[in-house]
């Protein structure tokens, strides 16, 4: 099993890089390092917000698996996990949507669903930079100021309080992405936490926002426990980001019963009880029915002493 332990940070990227730098497309990637732009072909495309929300926030495609992102006025494709990225993310939605089931403090966004991220940038000749982020998992707390959960919200006006990406390693483009790019912006724009999730562990990172807008790690306790500091009552252990035992497990865990079908740690503590109780009523039955045997085999005996 690979090493859970949090990497060191990548260097930041300059706050005043240009945007056409930041655009992921094969310009920006070294040789041999340029992705394959067949199943995206209009990724690095130049487009306005209006057009992006017209045509290209779905599926643009009826015949392509492609969902893009906007980043101040270029399309990004989000790039396809593979098995490994897909069960770390599953394992990691089922606990945080038993989180919100158990606490009921927030929803979460997923399914390409996409939030608004502004963000003050003096190189920008608008002084801004806006770009439309759908993250792998989102979470917007019931208190967040923008309202969310109506049926013709097709996408999330304000911003999230947490978001997970799961890395994408295809490319160091995507890479950098996820861990620098994305990661920058995201303090920058208000994210208050920001989770990686990588199957290999190598870039597995979880971030708090500091009272200064900037990200800090956070540390995981003495027995390798993170908790989340916005979403309640949330922790996990870092090894079983990579064990990942089943829900049943987890629900007799410590770490996780809190949140994790705490009904069923009620039944399970109410079943030990009742066996308890059992074993110790067929206990005193049985010493009752010891007593009643010698006592009828001392009245026997005495029935059959001589006088």
């Amino acid at each position: 099993m690979e090493s859970t332990e949090l990497a060191p940070d990548v260097p930041q990227l300059q706050t005043d890089q240009s945007q056409s730098n930041r655009a992921t497309d094969s310009k920006n990637v070294a040789p041999g390092d340029t992705p394959d732009s067949s199943w995206a072909p209009d990724h690095g495309r130049r487009v306005t917000l209006k057009e992006y929300w017209e045509k290209w926030y779905e599926s643009p495609y009826p015949d392509l698996d492609v969902s893009y992102e906007w980043n101040n006025g270029i399309l990004e494709a989000k790039p396809l996990p593979n098995a490994p990225q897909i069960g770390l993310y599953n394992w990691f939605l089922a606990l945080l949507l038993c989180n919100v089931q158990t606490y009921s403090h927030a929803s979460l966004i997923n399914l390409e669903t996409g939030f608004m991220l502004k963000i003050n940038d003096e190189s920008d000749p608008k002084g801004e930079r806006i770009q439309v982020r759908k993250p792998d998992i989102g979470v917007i707390l019931n208190t967040n100021p923008v309202s969310w959960g109506a049926l013709d919200q097709r996408h999330f006006d304000g911003v999230c309080d947490m978001v997970v990406e799961a890395v994408s390693d295809s490319t160091t483009a995507e890479v950098l992405r996820d861990t620098v790019e994305k990661r920058q912006d995201y303090a920058l724009g208000g994210v208050k936490e920001y989770y990686i999730l990588d199957p290999g562990g190598e870039r597995m990172r979880f971030y708090t926002l500091t009272q200064e807008g900037v990200y800090d790690d956070i540390p995981p306790d003495p027995n390798g426990v993170i908790r989340s500091s916005v979403l309640s009552g949330l922790q996990f252990r870092l090894d079983d980001l990579q064990l990942r035992p089943h829900l049943a497990d987890l629900a007799r865990d410590d770490v996780y019963s809190k949140y994790v079908i705490p009904d069923l740690q009620v039944a399970v503590t109410r079943a030990e009880k009742a066996e308890k109780m059992a074993a110790t009523e067929v206990a005193a039955r049985q010493l009752a029915e010891e007593k009643y045997q010698a006592l009828e085999a001392e009245m026997a005996r005495l029935r059959t002493r001589p006088s």
